[in-house]
């Protein structure tokens, strides 16, 4: 009989933590920028493509050394040549990337 109220905690005080650890990840989603807009990958500066998500640094060095070497992206789906992009990275680059017009993409 001992036994089973410690399980009652036990049960009690696991639910408490996932609570908890829910609720900090969904508040640490809220306070995270967003970008809003797009950019040209054909024109955008690497700080421009920086503000891409996953795109660092070096990933924009890389992707305007490709687009130099190919005078330009044709289509979207080239970005996976670009070292470190890949089919997911390019789910999440997709709706913030366009290979004409103008950039407008911002963080808010």
């Amino acid at each position: 009989m001992l036994y089973q109220p410690l399980g009652r905690v036990r049960a009690l005080a696991l639910a408490l933590a996932t609570a908890i650890a829910f609720a900090a990840v969904a508040q640490a989603g809220e306070g995270s920028p967003t970008l809003t807009g797009v950019v040209n990958v054909n024109t955008a500066s690497a700080a421009e493509l920086q503000l891409l998500p996953g795109i660092g640094e070096a990933r924009a060095r890389s992707l305007i050394e490709l687009r130099k070497r190919r005078g330009g992206f044709k289509a979207v789906e080239e970005l996976t040549d670009v070292q470190g992009i890949g089919d997911a990275g390019l789910v999440r680059l997709r709706p913030f990337v366009r290979l004409d017009g103008k950039t407008t993409a911002h963080v808010q």
